[in-house]
């Protein structure tokens, strides 16, 4: 059996503060983390919850994952604005056009997050994270969509996109140019096998897909760092 997405983790400065600037967004509540940090558990049919664990790496470069948040109408994306700022948001720059009708935020540590114009017919039938946007290739995406079992739902001009069977946000590869990487992305995957399945088989499948196991300093430790073939990383933990 294929692994599970249990979580989306963001290395935060201040787990607490980030998870509750998230929380206020997104209208979902908080939860102790097992691994000293906060996480958060989705009010939707979002498939996974959010995790904030503890780091003193300076964020440097653009993130290689965003959120677009999906709007209803131009009020309600307004709203969403003006919630986000009123949490501890502030607008930024990444080259966006004055025409484009989304608005790039940037959460209290600088991780950028969209939120995208009425109407976009891409993420008509997706809940209020319509995306988790990422920096890839087109094999990156080949490759996750075989890891998660998750159909590709977007496969043109390199950019893909897989979405779970079960619904919840599109997780979307922009294709190339790639960004250089700068260190360690400040967020990850959290995969794991279901309870009674085998996490070194796991971890074999993913290699044999096109990951590699990978030391970060993470010492002996019940999961397993790796990195899928645009050298993301991510971890494999124990059945759950």
């Amino acid at each position: 059996m294929t692994c599970q997405l249990q979580a989306l983790c963001f290395d935060a400065h201040d787990p607490p503060r980030l998870a509750r600037f998230w929380a206020g967004v997104l209208g979902w509540e908080t939860a102790d983390d097992p691994q000293d940090g906060v996480a958060l558990l989705p009010s939707d049919d979002t498939g996974f919850r959010i995790r904030f664990l503890p780091t003193q790496e300076q964020k440097t470069g653009q993130n290689q994952m965003h959120f677009d948040l999906t709007s209803t109408s131009l009020d309600d994306q307004q709203q969403t604005v003006a919630r986000a700022l009123g949490l501890g948001a502030r607008h930024i720059d990444i080259g966006q056009r004055p025409e484009e009708g989304h608005v790039v935020l940037a959460d209290p540590e600088g991780n950028e997050f969209c939120v995208i114009e009425p109407g976009n017919n891409f993420l008509a039938d997706c809940g209020f994270i319509g995306a988790l946007a990422c920096d890839g290739s087109q094999e990156v995406g080949y490759f996750w969509s075989e890891a998660l079992g998750w159909p590709l739902v977007w496969d043109q001009n390199q950019e893909t996109a897989i979405r779970s069977p079960h619904g919840g946000p599109k997780v979307t590869w922009g294709g190339p140019p790639l960004m250089p990487k700068t260190g360690k992305y400040r967020l990850h995957f959290d995969l794991a096998p279901p309870a009674g399945g085998d996490q070194q088989a796991e971890v074999e499948r993913l290699v044999s897909l096109g990951a590699t196991r990978i030391d970060i300093g993470q010492g002996d430790v019940s999961w397993v760092v790796m990195a899928d073939p645009d050298g993301h990383e991510f971890c494999v933990l124990s059945p759950r």
